[in-house]
């Protein structure tokens, strides 16, 4: 009873009472120099284009803002089957005793993943954190060198894990750009999103009381991720979301001085992204381009179709005067699969490229037979003789 009565206790001062009206964050006013109290900062929109930076490259200590690495690797892991959602975790010694921010997990404690999931991105549990890295990976090591691999495959160029959670260790650092980065790719994952934007929770049956460390899921408009970090040696460390009319932006600050200036200092950034920038969607996932004209098979023309969604981030008032352009072969050869990158969507303002998606065959064009060869031979004499 005084374990649990001490989590609930913990968790209060942790969460603090939300405040009847959240203070707004000081705005720049529009076309402004940004300035932040963040020792490195960026904002990044939602295709990687960086709006702002300070300092961006510096490799300093992450703190718990290490956890988006860590919930990206588990998501996958759901994803490609790995790990499933009631699959039972059971907490090791090691898990049970990493301190700092945490759930109070006992040895041989178990849970569901979906739990461990939620007390990760809901209150950074770092003995949480460590119980599902072991049970996806067998050892914290493993993890670890899972993490940095992913990183590498990310192409980040100054991040390095030595843990799974956080906690301060030697030569674990990240910087800033590669945090938005990683943010970046977090935030196509449906269950990722989902996990980061619960507010409350109640864990162990109704015994236990969580409530989101990220605030701007209160206080800011189409805020909905990601991750909060602190520590003595980190200061506070913030990846923070938000979307608005199709414009997604990232903003990261990292060792902001004071409580809640990490929260403050993204949404300046981001009250700046969205005064200046606006989202101008060219074309969807699936969206017909343009149709392509097939020889030899068993249909004449194949749809091209966008690979994936399109949409360009433009200081505002500069959003007209847009071209598309579709680059391709004039035809394509029976057989065609579907999903076969045949050409490209290129967006031109004043004749440079300012966006490109690629285009591919919306379907399956088998190669025809004699029968459709000849018939189309037929067709296209007849066709010329009028």
């Amino acid at each position: 009873m005084a374990l649990v009565i001490l989590f609930l206790f913990s968790i209060t001062i942790i969460a603090g009472p939300l405040p009847a009206v959240a203070a707004p964050a000081p705005k720049a006013p529009a076309n402004a120099p940004l300035q932040t109290t963040a020792v490195s900062a960026i904002l990044m929109d939602g295709n990687g284009t960086i709006l702002y930076e300070k300092d961006p490259d510096k490799q300093l200590p992450p703190a718990s803002v290490t956890k988006v690495m860590t919930l990206l690797l588990a998501v996958e892991a759901v994803e490609q089957g790995r790990l499933k959602l009631d699959d039972i975790i059971h907490t090791s010694a090691t898990a049970a005793h990493q301190g700092g921010s945490q759930i109070w997990l006992e040895p041989g404690e178990a849970m569901t993943a979906k739990e461990i999931l939620t007390a990760v991105a809901v209150v950074s549990a770092n003995d949480a954190a460590f119980a599902l890295m072991e049970h996806i990976y067998g050892s914290e090591q493993a993890a670890v060198e899972a993490m940095n691999r992913r990183a590498e495959e990310l192409g980040l160029q100054n991040t390095r894990f030595v843990n799974v959670n956080g906690l301060p260790a030697l030569e674990h650092y990240m910087s800033a750009r590669d945090a938005a980065f990683i943010a970046r790719e977090a935030v196509k994952h449906p269950l990722y999103m989902e996990l980061c934007g619960i507010k409350e929770h109640w864990l162990r049956g109704g015994k236990n009381w969580l409530v989101n460390t990220n605030k701007l899921l209160w206080w800011y408009k189409g805020g909905d991720g990601l991750k909060t970090g602190w520590t003595e040696d980190a200061k506070y460390c913030f990846v923070g979301t938000a979307l608005r009319d199709n414009l997604r932006l990232i903003a990261v600050v990292f060792a902001t001085p004071e409580p809640r200036s990490h929260l403050r200092e993204s949404m300046k950034l981001m009250d700046w992204g969205f005064a200046n920038y606006a989202a101008v969607p060219i074309i969807e996932t699936g969206g017909v381009a343009e149709r392509l004209r097939v020889t030899k098979g068993t249909e004449r023309e194949v749809p091209l179709v966008a690979k994936e969604d399109l949409t360009l981030v433009l200081p505002k008032g500069q959003q007209k005067n847009l071209q598309r352009k579709v680059v391709s072969d004039g035809a394509v050869r029976a057989p065609v699969a579907e999903g076969q990158k045949c050409g490209e969507l290129i967006v031109l303002k004043d004749g440079k490229e300012i966006g490109k998606v690629d285009l591919v065959a919306g379907k399956e064009i088998p190669r025809a037979g004699f029968f459709h060869v000849f018939r189309d031979i037929f067709a296209n004499l007849f066709t010329l003789a009028r």
